[in-house]
């Protein structure tokens, strides 16, 4: 139980990476915060956010002998970011551990998207995960200790074709990761950002079904492994949030760990 005590709240959770994260710290120990948007949204249109995702995964966390709060909120509003710390705070006391997880992604040609495309691209994925930090780091400076990890991507190292406006956001991500290093590594709490191929999640099947590809497709031509993989799986992404967020990796911070099975190797 190598989290026992520890509190880990956990952005865009009901599913996909978010879910497998929040499953594997319950079942060492920690308690779960666990934050998404519990309901539909107009871009991507493959999402399809619901409350009941969130609530189907506090009842597993429970089965599991842990506890969890959930809260349906949207992270471009800091209204809902604050509320919901707020909420954290006031069922467990502190938080040890934030992962921004929550994120989409959505192809279009730089000169075909539209605005709208491009503020929610970066909205939801580089605002969100400041405007959650925000309100989450005065309690981790108070403790003196924490850990925040920002799920990037391959995209937050590289460019990528038709997904400018997703890589910009990713690469937003890695600048905040190095920046928040510096400014909080004298309260002892460290920052990393991850940084996974392809993986295996709803999301990756709804990018297949606005393309009229299979989803395998949609794997390879956004990313393109080095190994013989379509793709990885969310326990995968899970096993290394894990080992970047204990005390193992005690003296890694401003790092990006790269889980791309070997794309970024040529």
């Amino acid at each position: 139980m190598e989290f026992e005590g520890k509190v880990v709240y956990i952005t865009g959770s009901a599913k996909g990476q978010g879910k497998a994260m929040a499953l594997s710290f319950a079942k060492e120990g920690a308690k779960i915060i666990a934050f998404d948007l519990g309901k539909k949204i107009g871009y991507p249109s493959y999402n399809d956010a619901s409350m009941q995702a969130l609530e189907d995964l506090k009842k597993e966390i429970e089965q599991l002998g842990s506890e969890c709060i959930i809260y349906g909120g949207d992270v471009r509003k800091a209204e809902d970011c604050e509320n919901a710390v707020k909420a954290g705070i006031d069922a467990f006391g502190k938080i040890d551990i934030l992962i921004n997880n929550a994120g989409i992604c959505a192809y279009a040609f730089a000169d075909e998207m539209t605005e709208d495309e491009w503020d929610s691209m970066m909205d939801i994925n580089a605002k969100g995960a400041w405007l959650t930090a925000k309100y989450v780091i005065p309690h981790m400076k108070a403790a003196k200790s924490g850990v925040i990890i920002n799920n990037s991507s391959v995209g937050g190292l590289r460019g990528m074709r038709r997904l400018s406006h997703y890589a910009a956001s990713k690469w937003a991500l890695t600048g905040m990761t190095k920046s928040w290093a510096l400014e909080l590594a004298p309260y002892g709490i460290r920052v990393l950002s991850i940084h996974p191929t392809g993986v295996n999640t709803p999301m990756n099947d709804g990018l297949a079904d606005m393309e009229g590809k299979t989803p395998e497709e949609i794997a390879e031509a956004s990313a393109g492994n080095l190994l013989p993989v379509p793709w990885i799986e969310p326990q995968d992404v899970a096993d290394s949030v894990l080992f970047l967020a204990s005390d193992k990796a005690k003296y890694v911070t401003g790092s990006q760990y790269v889980l791309d099975a070997g794309l970024l190797t040529v």
